[in-house]
């Protein structure tokens, strides 16, 4: 059985080579522009796992995550992607089914391992 992830970055570029690369390891990719259609892809879709930006029109990564902890029970587990630079106070992560924070521009590969790393462990881990 194939893992969903959900990619969601207002920045199309980085979106499709996030979900080209998770295509290509075999897991089921769906892609989202904002905030607000990455809500709703969610709970259509359930994925087993996101990939957010944080800072997205309509709806922030932040946002999303609560939003969605609040409707699926717990939420979707989550790679938070931020700017260079941009500080994350811990205490606004609690709470919050973010697994990683990783800051722009990233590897793919490494984004692809940890993803992996990430799916791999048991499930509220």
């Amino acid at each position: 059985m194939s893992r969903k992830v959900l990619v969601a970055d207002d920045e199309a570029p980085i979106a499709n080579v996030v979900a080209m690369k998770l295509r290509a390891a075999g897991l089921e990719v769906t892609v989202a522009f904002d905030g607000g259609e990455a809500y709703e892809r969610a709970l259509a879709d359930r994925p087993d796992f996101m990939i957010t930006d944080l800072q997205m029109p309509g709806m922030s990564g932040l946002e999303l995550c609560a939003r969605l902890a609040a409707e699926l029970a717990g939420g979707v587990p989550t790679i938070l992607l931020t700017a260079k630079g941009f500080e994350l106070d811990p205490s606004t992560l609690a709470g919050l089914p973010i697994r990683r924070v990783m800051t722009k521009p990233f590897s793919p590969r490494e984004l692809l391992a940890t993803v992996q790393e990430l799916l791999a462990l048991p499930a509220g881990a």
